[in-house]
């Protein structure tokens, strides 16, 4: 642990270093221009005076990057930053020192430019982390005291008082209020709290205070996931230019070529340095940086955690989307739908016995049991006697009678009144006996989200996918009803941790996929997909292999990735295509004759400015997130 801490602090202070070092040559270079111009244009001394500034220039800027581009062509990496060094080299050997001084201002300057448009894509995360309280109010018997927040524990009673911060995740045990949530759901409503309701940490309260129950220590709560955010983005600058990368491996021997032919056929050298100047790929080079920073911000808005800039990427390109059931497709909570009861016994009075039953048990279908109960305001019993032997159901007595809720499997052997129990079929249920005699026969179903079948419906018109996929380790009935409901045809049932694996390796060898899932058994299958979704935070472990997070338990904000991944890949290619367009046209100006070295440069820092702007619009949501 200590050893990752000093690793991370090493590449701290390396890129601490290289921001200073660039911070210093654009600074020099600048100023290096500014003397030549006043030394040549205002005392127009002889030539050899102007130029010694910007020699200068070339040893403190132009030495250093040339020496870190001959080391990446040792190395046989052919960048897109080649084109610059060449330029820088041209202009030495030709005389037109003015020229390279700008081409390594436009270099050093850019990368500022990326820190400062970076920086403002990030800002609403930075806001967020600026906005978190350093002390929380914790609630004793008969007085409040001010702790450090890190001192917040799981279980601790704190107070949040009118207008202040909620620091940690909790369920409200006292008062009534209303919330601002919008900073992590991204939805601009004040939300009702009262006894029972969960607070989620930055959510700023309203007019009254409440009392609060802690269920997550401040790290582990939903607002310092998304903090989390910060830091991830900050590691992966520097290795988020896939598509830069696409994209320069024909821009740059292209360029070349465009140079080599229009100094040869001109016979003039100062064409071929022209044409260098003006190809200096500046918009691939930051442009696309600054849109996948821009868009990794705007998720973390909308409660999207991106762990992977190149998920935004590759999400595009994905044509097979993977989904596992419970809990993603589905509520992940069986509701009691059919009800089959004997003729021997009344029926209101055996649902009244079970349910009375169902009250002292964890499991999920007695839930289920609880909440039909609720709504027919039945007569709950008092059981005298109330045990769940291992392996026998649930089992109580009520007065003389005994009453047994068991599966059809572990029904005891002597079971009277058995030829009025109904044909077994697809999906969950549980069957009740009373005095060791059928009763009835309780069906359930996981019933599926909502947006379920809009949403599957929607993937194949709106974002292009192929196929649609169900695995899932539930039985195959259960499975085949889900995926008849949601409108998916193929399925995969009955599927190990491993299986799923096989799976969805097989797909991706076909063609890129999705895989969205909520649990821990989906974790090796996340990995195994070229993009993997996590649903909510039913696990800790699922949330850290899937690339991306969605904190909010709906298949909306998987949408609204898709959008921002699609509008993110557009504006990158926008920035850099349409820079390279401008680059062309200026580099045929420049073929021409039309454009001298130091013009070429000045029109291409132009280009640069417009395509980093228009980089910026990935930072902001558009009108349409969502549309299904």
């Amino acid at each position: 642990m200590f050893l990752d801490k000093a690793q991370k602090t090493d590449r701290t202070k390396k890129r601490t270093l290289l921001e200073i070092r660039n911070e210093l040559i654009a600074i020099s270079s600048f100023l290096s221009i500014i003397v030549y111009l006043l030394l040549h244009y205002v005392l127009k001394l002889d030539p050899i005076f102007p130029n010694l500034p910007l020699f200068f220039s070339y040893g403190i800027g132009g030495i250093p990057l040339i020496i870190e581009l001959g080391i990446k062509l040792f190395r046989l990496e052919f960048g897109s930053d080649l084109l610059a060094g060449i330029s820088i080299v041209s202009s030495l050997l030709l005389g037109e020192y003015l020229a390279g001084v700008i081409v390594i201002l436009m270099l050093s300057g850019g990368q500022l430019l990326e820190r400062f448009a970076i920086g403002h894509a990030s800002a609403v995360l930075q806001a967020l982390a600026r906005r978190m309280p350093t002390v929380a109010h914790q609630k004793l018997d008969v007085a409040f005291k001010d702790i450090d927040l890190k001192e917040v524990k799981e279980g601790m009673e704190l107070i949040i008082y009118p207008h202040e911060i909620c620091p940690a995740d909790g369920i409200v045990i006292e008062g009534k209020t209303v919330m601002d949530e919008s900073y992590l759901t991204g939805e601009p409503f004040m939300i009702s709290k009262a006894v029972g309701s969960t607070v989620l940490s930055g959510a700023i309260n309203g007019n009254e205070a409440i009392s609060i129950r802690v269920l997550k220590k401040p790290e582990d709560s939903r607002y310092a996931k998304i903090m989390a955010v910060i830091r991830k983005t900050e590691e992966e600058k520097p290795r988020i230019r896939r598509l830069a990368e696409q994209i320069g491996a024909y821009y740059t021997p292209l360029a070349i070529f465009i140079a080599i032919v229009a100094g040869i056929v001109s016979g003039q050298p100062i064409r071929f340095l022209s044409v260098m100047v003006i190809a200096t790929p500046c918009p691939l080079l930051l442009a696309i940086p600054v849109a996948i920073i821009g868009s990794i911000s705007l998720c973390a808005r909308r409660s999207i955690i991106v762990k992977d800039g190149q998920a935004l990427e590759l999400v595009e390109k994905c044509k097979t989307a993977i989904f596992d059931k419970t809990g993603t497709l589905t509520y992940g909570k069986p509701k009691l739908l059919e009800e089959y009861y004997s003729s021997l016994f009344e029926p209101r009075f055996v649902f009244d016995l079970a349910a009375s039953l169902e009250r002292y048990s964890k499991h999920p279908l007695a839930a289920a049991v609880l909440q039909k109960a609720k709504e027919k305001k039945i007569d709950w019993k008092e059981l005298s006697v109330v045990c769940e032997p291992p392996g026998q159901g649930l089992y109580g007595q009520f007065g003389k009678r005994s009453v047994r809720i068991t599966s059809r499997s572990k029904l005891p052997p002597h079971t009277k009144g058995l030829e009025q129990i109904p044909e077994e079929q697809g999906g969950l249920e549980c069957i009740v006996l009373i005095d060791e005699i059928y009763a009835a026969t309780f069906r359930f179903r996981d019933a599926p989200r909502e947006e379920s079948k809009p949403f599957i419906v929607h993937l194949s018109s709106k974002h292009g996918f192929k196929k649609v996929l169900i695995v899932s380790g539930d039985r195959e009935s259960e499975v085949r009803y889900l995926a008849r409901q949601v409108g998916v045809s193929t399925i995969y049932a009955q599927c190990s941790p491993e299986r799923k694996v096989e799976i969805v390796r097989a797909e991706t060898q076909k063609a890129k996929t999705l895989f969205v899932g909520d649990g821990i058994n989906d974790a090796p299958a996340m990995m195994a997909a070229t993009v993997g979704i996590a649903v909510g935070l039913n696990s800790d472990v699922t949330a850290e292999a899937a690339k991306i997070v969605v904190m909010e338990n709906t298949l909306k904000k998987v949408d609204e990735f898709l959008h921002i991944g699609r509008r993110m890949r557009l504006i990158a290619l926008q920035s850099a295509l349409g820079g390279m367009v401008l680059s062309f046209i200026g580099m045929g100006i420049a073929a021409l004759g039309g454009l001298a070295p130091v013009e070429g440069a000045i029109f291409q820092e132009v280009i640069d400015t417009i395509s980093i702007v228009n980089a910026l619009r990935a930072a902001f949501p558009p009108r349409i997130l969502k549309d299904f």
